[in-house]
């Protein structure tokens, strides 16, 4: 008796092909504002720990500068700018110099690999870095602010503009940071452009501008940080002039805006290598 093979009958099919599996459907991808919020709560639990003690060195370096310009700096208009660019400050160590190490060293470390693998926008693994941050820049820019307004006398009646100065600021510095560690070849060359960076906050923010050459001055127009001293400072005036102090406020929302866009394109970049 023969046999003759399945394949070979009209309409038969080989076994292995009725039993073979079909693929698998790739499960939907995270939307942003979930993925945002998650990649938010796992930076702020990572980093509550060791960034602390960073945050208190911040604010103490901020007062001590503050408490030094007081023996240069009587009152007016260069207290009001000491105060705001000392304040500002404490967001521009952490969100600016700690972020662009953060993500020098992951970007070194290959732990952009663990992101990449992960169904998560890359607009929500640096908004949710950025966002962590510059969240522990909050409690050291009050404390700043409200102790510079009682060092240098100024009122405390308008603070709560840090409302808006602390995440639009934040924002502007936190994306340039993020954006200076994914695009530096080297976590070593991110850690100093961060620092250098900060340093740009300290002298340019800090220093009152009329004390300051014409060619620095520009430079200073172009630091992120800028609109947020100048809209803190001018709320300490005895009548605020809001719609200038709405219209700094705009632009660094506007700058943060491009620098988170800036980060995001770089991380992108970055994840692909």
């Amino acid at each position: 008796m023969s046999v003759v093979p399945a394949d070979v009958l009209p309409g038969g099919a080989p076994a292995a092909e009725e039993a073979a599996p079909e693929p698998a459907v790739l499960g939907p991808r995270a939307r942003l504002w979930p993925a945002l919020a998650a990649v938010y709560r796992a930076q702020l639990s990572r980093a509550r720990v060791a960034r602390i003690p960073l945050l208190f060195v911040a604010t103490f370096q901020s007062v001590g500068i503050m408490i030094l310009m007081r023996g240069v700096v009587d009152g007016g208009g260069e207290a009001r700018a000491v105060v705001a660019g000392s304040s500002v400050l404490v967001v521009a160590f952490v969100a600016l110099n700690l972020l662009a190490q953060y993500f020098g060293q992951l970007r070194a470390g290959g732990g952009l690999d663990h992101y990449a693998t992960l169904p998560v926008p890359p607009a929500a693994v640096v908004l949710g870095a950025a966002g962590a941050y510059a969240s522990f820049t909050v409690p050291g820019t009050v404390v700043t602010a409200a102790f510079g307004c009682v060092l240098f006398g100024l009122p405390l009646t308008h603070l709560w503009v840090l409302a808006a100065v602390i995440p639009l600021s934040g924002a502007a510095l936190a994306g340039l940071g993020a954006a200076l560690g994914l695009l530096a070849p080297r976590a070593e060359l991110a850690t100093l452009l961060g620092q250098l960076g900060m340093s740009a906050a300290l002298l340019l923010g800090v220093l009152p501008a009329e004390r300051m050459p014409e060619a620095v001055r520009l430079v200073r127009d172009l630091l992120p940080s800028t609109y947020g001293v100048e809209a803190l400072a001018r709320t300490f005036a005895p009548h605020p002039d809001w719609a200038l102090v709405l219209g700094d406020l705009a632009v660094c929302g506007v700058v943060g805006v491009l620098s988170l866009a800036v980060a995001t394109w770089a991380y992108r970049r970055a994840a692909v290598r």
